[in-house]
């Protein structure tokens, strides 16, 4: 595992336990009450589930005030950044999308699709925008209350070293270490769509234990379930499963993975996994060890209340065919799938802040059956 990047000592500082006397600074709880597919085989790690606390804490929307030891003097934004926008300005947002554990790539001044996305993000999660409305842009105003001193803390405390959250209310994933944020993505989890399609899957992925791909027909239902799990195996590269393809998987639940991606919308896409924008697949699995719990809240019930809650099996296909007529057939589509340049944790130094921060995390998600993986038996031929 690579050394895993945590808050900047500027960061550091906002830390409640660092804090004393002065001005109030914000700790956000990233809760609200109640509401809160994969290539060539490689090697693979599994490891037996974490012993999990059989009791069921509350999510709680808080705000925590403690103090400072002195104001800090903030910067003005004099314009609405987006997509395309360059500048010094841009480069402190960078800066301070880094320090609270977004990841919006290079802080290199260039307002681009990751910044655009981690932007998202830190609207959805920190200012309650719905997860279909953020609009990716960084306003005067937004500047100056994310300049406020505040950190996001875990809905789960006291977890496995390493613990991820999954909110699917708001379609945003984070990873805490120890407690502290050091990755919080945007994400797009299962539409709840039911689909019949021809699946590609890679040797060895459930399914599929032989030596060749497997190419069959399946139905499912695309439904990511909430509850209490732990990350049985990851590997590195692009596999082809029931799912869809996927970029470096960390599996938690059956089939089910944390994975990058080429689409990650605004709205819930996959067929059950959690996709995360393909440049963070790589760092996710520097950040993330076999054994670590994942929380998926649905804005339903807590995870506890669900357990380990088995996914939505698919199904073989009894219409499907490889061939359908003299004059039609049926053809595998083979997807190539070209990794992109990896996004690396930037480290500098962010800009001063200062004041207090209105965060709330809201938004309820629909919840119904287990969400979907590959079956865990033989389907048929």
């Amino acid at each position: 595992m690579n050394d895993r990047p945590l808050l900047s000592p500027e960061a550091r500082k906002w830390l409640p336990a660092a804090a004393a006397g002065g001005l109030l600074a914000i700790v956000v709880l990233a809760g609200v009450a109640l509401g809160g597919g994969s290539d060539e085989a490689a090697p693979s790690v599994t490891a037996e589930s974490v012993a999990l606390d059989n009791s069921t804490p509350v999510s709680v929307k808080v705000i925590e005030t403690v103090e400072t030891s002195s104001p800090l003097t903030k910067t003005v934004l004099d314009r609405t950044l987006g997509k395309g926008m360059a500048g010094d300005d841009v480069a402190q947002v960078q800066q301070r999308l880094t320090d609270l554990g977004f990841w919006p790539g290079p802080i290199d001044g260039y307002f681009g699709d990751e910044t655009r996305r981690s932007v998202w993000a830190y609207e959805k999660l920190v200012l309650g925008v719905p997860f279909n409305e953020p609009t990716g842009q960084v306003t005067p105003d937004m500047w100056t209350g994310m300049q406020d001193p505040f950190v996001i803390q875990p809905r789960r405390v006291n977890s496995t070293p390493s613990h991820t959250e999954i909110y699917l209310p708001e379609q945003v994933i984070a990873v805490f270490e120890n407690d502290v944020p050091v990755m919080i993505s945007h994400m797009s989890s299962g539409d709840n769509e039911d689909w019949c399609e021809e699946v590609t899957i890679s040797p060895g992925e459930y399914n599929n234990p032989s030596d060749e791909p497997l190419v069959r027909g399946e139905c499912g239902k695309s439904i990511t379930p909430g509850g209490v799990f732990n990350y049985k195996r990851m590997v590195e590269g692009v596999r082809q499963g029931s799912l869809g393809g996927m970029w470096d998987p960390v599996y938690f639940n059956y089939g089910i993975a944390v994975h990058g991606a080429l689409n990650v919308p605004l709205q819930p896409a996959s067929h059950g996994c959690i996709r995360i924008p393909l440049a963070l697949s790589p760092s996710f699995q520097d950040l993330v060890s076999v054994g670590d719990q994942v929380f998926v809240f649905d804005g339903v019930k807590e995870p506890e209340a669900y357990g380990a809650q088995v996914p939505y099996f698919n199904r073989i296909d009894p219409d499907y065919s490889t061939t359908t007529s003299s004059t039609t057939s049926t053809t595998t589509t083979t997807t190539t799938l070209v990794p992109p340049s990896t996004t690396v944790r930037p480290t500098t130094t962010p800009p001063a802040t200062t004041t207090t921060a209105a965060a709330t995390t809201t938004t309820t998600a629909p919840q119904a059956a287990p969400a979907e993986a590959p079956a865990p038996a033989p389907l048929g031929p």
